[in-house]
């Protein structure tokens, strides 16, 4: 129990700065929200189920086109199905023992920057420290599209979206610490940006929906660095860290 606390804590404290970043941008989201007709109980209810800000951009643009709703659900899982890979990932964190309904709750509440803290804890990953990040992370990011909507086009645009600067900013504190202490990660990293950009500029691929690319690249390009430069860690190695995850690391 002390342990799940730990961790809860934790994931708290990790996920506050993102928090702060979630209302911010979620601020400007709630200001389309409003021009598609939403009020804000009913915008906090789409930020708390939609967790990815393209995605409910697409949702307030489907809406605000009249469309059906299998087109709204078809937009949706286009745009956001990079999670379904996030989370498949993340699973692999777990201990073996962790039952499905936490690998099921855990899925559900990812987002970009809640993998980037998550993926980056050594050892195994207790489901708590995600539960105590949604917990704070999430409710900040429904609130943020409730407060657009009521605030609605009162602030100026320029100063909303310059708010969105910090998600970015966090964004960034997540991926350089690993960068700088493996040089085959930061090529990746560096690999991924020069690969994206040069994919932005292709014509025939301009109809597709930038999160199924971010998709498609990912697994291109994770595939090929799972090939060219393969995790090795013999057998010792690996009950030492086993061992250590189990005594430490999962504990906290």
């Amino acid at each position: 129990m002390n342990r799940n606390i730990n961790a809860f804590k934790n994931g708290i404290c990790d996920g506050f700065p993102i928090a702060l970043g979630y209302f911010a941008v979620a601020f400007s989201l709630g200001i389309v929200a409003r021009k598609a007709g939403l009020n804000p109980f009913q915008g906090f209810l789409s930020s708390i189920l939609n967790h990815a800000s393209a995605g409910e951009y697409a949702e307030f643009t489907v809406i605000m086109a009249n469309a059906s709703y299998f087109e709204m659900a078809f937009v949706i899982l286009v745009t956001n199905i990079r999670y379904l890979l996030m989370s498949c990932a993340l699973s692999q964190r777990f201990a073996p023992d962790i039952p499905l309904f936490h690998r099921l709750f855990v899925g559900f509440g990812i987002t970009d920057e809640i993998f980037g803290i998550s993926i980056a804890r050594a050892g195994m990953l207790n489901p708590w420290y995600n539960y105590g990040a949604m917990a704070i992370a999430l409710p900040c990011w429904a609130a943020g599209t409730a407060m657009g909507i009521v605030a609605g086009n009162i602030l100026p645009v320029s100063a909303v979206s310059a708010l969105s600067v910090a998600l970015y900013g966090m964004f960034l504190a997540v991926i350089i610490p690993a960068s700088r202490t493996d040089k085959i990660v930061g090529g990746v990293v560096t690999a991924s940006f020069l690969v994206s950009f040069a994919v932005s500029k292709i014509p025939a691929l301009a109809n597709l929906s930038d999160s199924l690319k971010i998709s498609l690249l990912t697994v291109l390009i994770s595939g090929i660095a799972a090939f060219l430069f393969p995790a090795r860690e013999d057998a010792e190695d690996c009950a030492a860290s086993d061992t250590l995850s189990e005594v430490t690391e999962y504990d906290t």
